[in-house]
């Protein structure tokens, strides 16, 4: 973790974790995820993870907000996570583009 200690630490989330790490195909994602988390839940992670995708790209504002149809507070909220956040998401994002040059 780049900034320490999570605020969100504990057992329960743990125990979450632990068993998305268990998952190993995208239809057991799906069977898991829309039993664990609302369809609007899952679209908002979704739309999110798009967002930082395209931030990382160096997109505008706008364009984001037109294809994902994220807010610019979301949109705001992505980038400073990027920023300035733990590195979750460059992490993913990373090993997402590893895999698509493999």
């Amino acid at each position: 973790m780049a900034n320490g200690e999570s605020k969100l630490k504990s057992k329960d989330i743990d125990l979450l974790f632990e068993a998305i790490l268990k998952l190993e195909t995208i239809e057991e994602c799906y069977d898991f995820f829309e039993d664990v988390a609302t369809i609007n839940e899952l679209k908002a992670l979704a739309q999110r993870l798009s967002v930082a995708k395209m931030l990382r790209e160096k997109r505008v504002y706008t364009e984001i907000a037109e294809k994902t149809g994220a807010s610019s507070a979301t949109i705001s909220r992505v980038n400073k996570c990027l920023n300035y956040g733990t590195g979750g998401y460059n992490t993913i994002l990373d090993r997402l583009e590893d895999k698509g040059k493999n």
